[in-house]
């Protein structure tokens, strides 16, 4: 039995403790899958942070797909920025605290995701080829983060209960050392920033639950599989097991 297993929740908390007795509000990169998992997540860390929403997500192989939940991300940011603008939550978990957030969008370049699962296709969903879809997305974040001199990035993707916490958190850890080893080598004057991984296992304390709620509340998309073909046609495998 593993007595030193991690509590990524409560580390989020201690790290927002401290901001808050900073009076601090420092630049977040979040990695966004999905309009409704990020739902939950962004009503909570915008009191904390400035947040910046990074939608890459390659691994939707699928364009129309991909630009189905891309749109439902800035909907749903509008919905919060106009929030704060009225200075009406609506009985949300959220005060005056809240800030704007914005979003940042790159190229969407299906072939990176699969160059990456190459090799992993007949893998099952939460394996080995996760991990490398993982890893594509938390290395991006963590360039783009360190590029833009965000002080921490992090991502919505531990708010699934199908995500492992463990895995996305060791991924994104990885992520920040490999970058700021990288851009330190190639300057190193540049030693004094550094980007940090923000913990995180945002469906705890009823995260999934909230960000479920919100998804209602807002009338979300909910798509019923990761993203990739792969996971696509394991769904649909499942249901048809089902329905005989």
């Amino acid at each position: 039995m593993n007595t030193n297993k991690r509590n990524y929740s409560k580390e989020l908390e201690k790290k927002i403790e401290e901001f808050e007795k900073e009076n601090a509000h420092p630049r977040l990169l979040l990695h966004a899958c999905c309009a409704p998992c990020s739902s939950y997540c962004l009503e909570y860390l915008r009191e904390y942070f400035d947040v910046t929403v990074f939608f890459y997500n390659p691994n939707i192989t699928e364009e129309a797909e991909y630009r189905k939940r891309v749109e439902e991300e800035k909907r749903l940011i509008s919905e919060y920025n106009r929030q704060v603008d009225e200075g009406s939550f609506d009985g949300m978990n959220s005060d005056e605290r809240a800030r704007k957030i914005e979003i940042l969008e790159v190229d969407y370049i299906p072939k990176d995701f699969l160059d990456a699962a190459k090799g992993y296709e007949d893998c099952p969903e939460g394996g080995d080829r996760c991990r490398k879809c993982f890893e594509l997305r938390l290395d991006e974040t963590a360039r783009i983060a360190w590029e833009k001199e965000y002080e921490y990035f992090t991502t919505t993707l531990t708010i699934s209960p199908l995500k492992n916490a463990d895995v996305l958190n060791e991924v994104g850890e990885e992520a920040a050392r490999k970058i700021n080893l990288e851009k330190t080598a190639k300057d190193p004057g540049q030693e004094s920033f550094r980007v940090e991984f923000l913990p995180s296992d945002f469906k705890k304390k009823n995260g999934y639950k909230r960000s479920i709620e919100l998804s209602h509340k807002f009338g979300l998309y909910r798509q019923d599989f990761c993203g990739c073909g792969f996971s696509k046609a394991q769904r649909e495998r499942e249901k048809k097991e089902r329905s005989e």
